[in-house]
């Protein structure tokens, strides 16, 4: 059974579906590597009633653990297996749509649209060698500087901008 299989069977989408929960990061995309996890991003306005959710019906689950921000936003982090896939629950009490994770995966699904199979072999190449994901789309790019927030802010970039970039860094 392949990822969406496992999620779908597991019932953690229907668990979801109040936070607005999406599913974000390299499955997805086509980036996933040994080891990857799925990355799921919800808008969780209270934390602790989040946190309660995933308590109560993910505790049980293989490699269970439950974390919340000291600071910022405050978000609520829930890492667990099932069927041996990994997977990280992200609740913040930002609109999904406005978070770093959502802007992050849309402009790298934007940037592989446009770049093509080349692009996408040269960023999964270096993901093979262990660099994380924004790490990677950034180097790829030539991108100087925080990759999250150079990947961020290319999520405003119009279709046009991002060929440029592409140009640039010879995925015309």
């Amino acid at each position: 059974m392949d990822w969406r299989g496992i999620l779908a069977s597991s019932g953690l989408p229907h668990v979801l579906a109040a936070y607005d929960a999406r599913v974000v990061g390299t499955f997805p995309l086509g980036l996933d590597v040994a080891g990857s996890d799925v990355d799921i991003v919800c808008h969780a306005p209270d934390g602790h009633a989040f946190a309660q959710e995933l308590w109560a019906r993910f505790a049980g689950c293989e490699d269970f653990t439950l974390r919340q921000w000291t600071q910022g936003e405050r978000a609520v982090i829930a890492q667990f297996s099932i069927c041996d896939l990994p997977l990280e629950v992200f609740g913040a009490p930002v609109p999904v749509a406005m978070q770093a994770g959502w802007h992050h995966f849309e402009v790298e699904r934007r940037l592989l649209a446009l770049g093509g199979s080349t692009f996408q072999a040269a960023v999964k190449a270096l993901r093979h060698t262990g660099i994380k994901t924004e790490p990677a789309f950034a180097q790829v790019l030539g991108l100087a500087g925080d990759p999250y927030a150079q990947l961020f802010d290319l999520a405003l970039a119009r279709d046009a901008q991002l060929r440029g970039i592409l140009a640039q860094a010879g995925f015309a």
